[in-house]
């Protein structure tokens, strides 16, 4: 597809297709391209292209259809939610190709900016964007893009002022200048561009644009004194040197743009206002905070006439090297700036450095600093200077005391990780290498310094490109990943790095980083960490060690109360920090696996009571650990959305160290969430575990109900005879024990073995364990088992056709879960209920009962009983005529499927469009 808004509208797609002009496809096409997103809400569409006209809908239809038509439904997609929008393939509009270009130039050199921007404005023939478009909300649109132009036009002129490219910049202002002499940039130009002009001509012209249009603006006065010479200084005067202390070109810090962008005009804004820019880049070791100061600094320095003052303060800095004293960085800066001061102490000379930068305006760069202590006495007072400070540390005293610009760099995206792996490897080792690459982005936790140790490798030959699936199978073991990631010749280490982080922290931080590695991760909860902190013995302020690792960048904060550790850190704190004297350390290790387990199986099961207040497990009281308490099952199913990863890490951390009591109730205690979220696989992985851990260790009514919960899994998973066997064994162990908490169990594996046999369609067994199982439950008083075996028998008698027995059933069912609290077991009851009432033609009811199960469904959090109540929902409102209805239904559907995969998701939507 091929657009052009920057003059006349028009735009062809791949084949015959064409809209230009004036069209109303050509409008709307217009007004996408132009808009947010290249999105617009059919009321939007038609105020701009209809504005005052009612009823206009039929008009958008017709449009988007016309434009549809022409440019095909890859490039406007059928929209279903009140919104039109384009996709535009990357090139296909003059305006795209434009921004790019000019985005682009930013980022390069005054000759090198000057020729991408002659590329950016060779889309633009000079007229007027959106010729021929007379409506108002476009007129607004044409002065925007206008302006975005001429703003492109103005850059080239000042790229090529700043490359001296005179020739060009007087043959093309003069052009300028004849067709917009009222502009202010384009008479600044020519002025400069005109430098030769006789000086009664020069102040000619300067006294007849001042008349026509008002005082000059301070670039175009400064442009004025140039050429009148005003600015410069009168010959023989002797000029102190103006300091220049920035490092030589460095690496260019690739993902950087938009912060470099934002800082810089932070810094401008703060400049252009008289007032002191203070920034503070801090972020983990070795994600670049360095490379981006300098390059920050270098885009900044024509903005500062007075100099650039840098130093190194070595606060992280490897080896014997001590961080920099503030008395020494002192006495280089003053030694730079006239007058030159012989003051003493630190608090002298910082005073001095305060009066000698009063009336400069003067760029510092303070990289590497250990703390604020070390940065106070370096910094300006007001003016307009601007200091640019790196820390791996928050430096939250100086955030406290002093107006920061603060900004926290994260490690990189993808694409951009891949950049730098790949920046001098061939496009075809690229394609070859693609999905090993890939794989080493994740391994170097997308950390710059990582990837620059990576890329040195597969670049200086010791490692060759060919060998780079070795080199991903080598970084998957933890401790060789720092081995790999350590080139000490080049002084390029994640290792050595770290450890410069960590040596600094005091002992209990330092305790701590290694347990929140032990803990499984990926992320722990506030309350988790606190947990950690007990294993340390009493008097630990695991409160203060967590605030200084969060400060130190070597723990993450994520959201509101989640915290994390980047994968090398991780490793690192794993196999390199020495959390307190060797003997110790075991013991340490052992408390700190307990507390993590113990913490995460009290808080498992509490949202498991909540979820399923009939189930219990032998797990006794919490034993120094922090247990939350959940009000109903949807706070409990969201704290376990937030702790399933760590949750699902802990168990197999259990399994692999053999704890059994872990490795069986963990696994138990998650099913019942599991299943509502539909996370089979998981759940028959973890079940298998604990049916081994159970057998070696719990009572025979403890395994059955481990076989049982194992069955219900393979029953969901729709593999009933797999289900059978275990539920047949959970019976047999069932029928060793007498007591009451042994029948009752024996109740519910005969009722699951009932409800699997039902789905074999293997009728008469399974009503006979159902008939069982509810004998059982009213000997033992368990109205909600009752209500459950009421329930399947009368969804047995629906199978069979048997709709006056069904209806019986599900009676009794609904008087007995009714006199308990059991929501799951009411919404069971009703779905039952509906399907016996649609199988007796009775509509009405089936559709208000199918809307309290999905109700209640919704309310428990259960998605996959919940989709399918909703699913059979839709079809009796489509069957009742009630299609808007449906339509919700469906869409909820939708939303819920790809919540749980993804599966079943595109026949939905078919459906759904059927419907619409």
């Amino acid at each position: 597809m091929k657009g052009y808004v920057l003059g006349p509208v028009s735009a062809e797609g791949e084949g015959d297709g064409r809209v230009f002009g004036t069209s109303r496809a050509a409008a709307l096409f217009a007004l996408l391209v132009t808009s947010q997103d290249y999105r617009c809400s059919r009321e939007e569409i038609a105020e701009a292209i209809w504005p005052g006209k009612e009823a206009a809908a039929d008009l958008v239809n017709r449009a988007i259809s016309d434009l549809r038509k022409q440019l095909s439904r890859e490039v406007m997609p059928q929209g279903g939610s009140g919104y039109c929008t384009l996709r535009l393939p990357e090139g296909g509009v003059d305006l795209l190709r434009f921004r790019d270009a000019v985005a682009k130039a930013e980022e390069l050199s005054h000759p090198e900016r000057f020729e991408r921007l002659g590329v950016a404005l060779e889309e633009w023939d000079g007229g007027q964007p959106l010729r021929g478009l007379t409506q108002s909300a476009f007129q607004l649109r044409r002065e925007e893009l206008r302006a975005e132009l001429m703003a492109a036009v103005y850059a080239r002129l000042d790229a090529a002022w700043k490359s001296r490219k005179m020739k060009w910049l007087r043959e093309e202002t003069e052009k300028w200048y004849e067709r917009a002499p009222q502009l202010s940039e384009i008479f600044r130009f020519y002025l400069l561009a005109h430098d030769d002009l006789p000086e009664r001509r020069r102040e000619q012209l300067i006294k007849g644009w001042t008349r026509r249009n008002g005082n000059p603006d301070p670039d175009l006065q400064a442009a004025i004194d140039l050429v009148r010479g005003g600015s410069h200084r009168p010959r023989g005067t002797l000029l102190p040197p103006v300091p220049n202390q920035l490092l030589g070109s460095e690496r260019r810090p690739i993902g950087q743009e938009q912060l470099l962008r934002d800082l810089a005009d932070a810094v401008c804004a703060q400049q252009d206002a008289g007032s002191l820019a203070l920034v503070l880049i801090s972020g983990m070791a070795g994600v670049g905070k360095t490379t981006v100061a300098h390059e920050l600094a270098r885009r900044l320095r024509e903005r500062f006439p007075d100099g650039v003052l840098r130093a190194g303060l070595n606060g992280f800095a490897g080896g014997d090297v001590r961080p920099a004293e503030p008395d020494e960085i002192l006495d280089g800066f003053l030694a730079a700036l006239p007058p030159y001061t012989t003051v003493t102490g630190t608090e002298s000379k910082s005073n001095a450095l305060r009066s000698a930068l009063a009336h400069r305006s003067m760029l510092i760069v303070l990289d590497d600093a250990l703390n604020a202590q070390q940065v106070l006495p370096l910094l300006p007072g007001d003016g307009t200077c601007a200091v640019i400070i790196t820390s791996r540390n928050d430096l939250l005293r100086l955030q406290s005391e002093r107006k920061v610009l603060f900004r926290k760099m994260e490690p990189l995206c993808e694409a951009d990780a891949l950049e730098v792996l790949q920046e001098e490897v061939s496009l075809k080792n690229r394609q070859t290498y693609d999905l090993p690459f890939r794989e080493l982005v994740g391994l170097c936790g997308r950390l710059p310094l990582a990837l620059t140790v990576v890329a040195r490798l597969l670049k200086n030959g010791a490692r060759p490109v060919r060998t780079i699936s070795a080199l991903v199978r080598e970084m998957k073991e933890e401790r060789a990943k720092l081995d790999t990631l350590d080139l000490p010749e080049d002084e390029l280490s994640v290792r050595a790095a770290l450890n410069c982080s960590v040596r600094v922290l005091g002992e209990e931080a330092r305790l701590l980083l290694w347990q929140i590695a032990l803990h499984p991760g990926p992320t722990a909860s506030w309350e988790a960490v606190m947990d950690l902190g007990r294993a340390a013995g009493e008097g630990a302020r695991t409160d203060r060690a967590l605030a200084e690792l969060v400060a130190a960048n070597l723990v993450e904060l994520q959201g509101d109360d989640r915290y994390r550790l980047h994968d090398l850190v991780r490793a690192f704190a794993r196999h390199d920090v020495r959390p307190g004297p060797d003997g110790e350390r075991e013991d340490v290790e052992q408390a700190t696996v307990r507390q993590v387990l113990e913490h995460q199986l009290h808080n498992v099961r509490a949202c498991d009571q909540a979820i399923d207040h009939e189930r219990t497990l032998p797990i006794g009281e919490p034993d120094g650990v922090t247990v939350i308490d959940p009000a109903e099952p949807g706070q409990a199913m969201t704290y376990l959305d937030e702790e399933y990863d760590a949750v699902q890490r802990g168990i197999r951390l259990a399994v692999d160290r053999g704890i059994t009591r872990y490795a069986w109730l963990l696994p138990m205690a998650l099913a019942t969430y599991q299943w509502r979220r539909n996370r089979l696989d998981d759940a028959l992985t973890n079940l298998r575990y604990a049916v081994d851990a159970a057998e070696s260790a719990a009572a025979p009514v403890e395994c059955a109900m481990v076989h049982r919960i194992l069955a219900g899994t393979q029953w969901r998973l729709g593999r009933y005879d797999a289900a059978v066997g275990h539920l047949r064994r959970a019976v047999r162990l069932n029928e060793q024990d007498h007591s009451d908490e042994g029948r009752l169990s024996l109740a519910r594996s005969l009722h699951r073995l009932g409800i699997t046999l039902r789905k074999q369609e293997n009728w008469s067994d399974a009503e006979e364990a159902l008939c069982q199982a509810l004998e059982l439950c009213r000997a033992v008083s368990d109205p909600v088992g009752e209500a459950a075996a009421l329930n399947a028998l009368g969804a047995v008698h629906h199978d069979r056709g048997e709709h006056e027995q069904a209806l019986r059933r599900c009676a009794d069912a609904l008087v007995a879960v009714e006199r308990t609290a059991e929501r799951s077991g009411l919404a069971d009851v009703f779905f039952t209920l509906a399907k016996v009432h649609l199988s007796r033609s009775e509509r009405a009811e089936a559709i208000a009962l199918y809307q309290k199960a999905c109700d209640i469904y919704c309310e428990q959090g259960n998605w996959p009983y919940e989709v399918k109540a909703r699913r059979l929902f839709a079809d009796v409102l489509v069957s009742a005529g009630e299609t808007r209805q449906a339509v919700r239904e469906l869409e909820r559907v939708i939303v819920l499927r790809e919540q749980m995969g993804g599966e079943g998701v595109r026949e939905v939507r078919e459906l759904l469009e059927g419907l619409r």
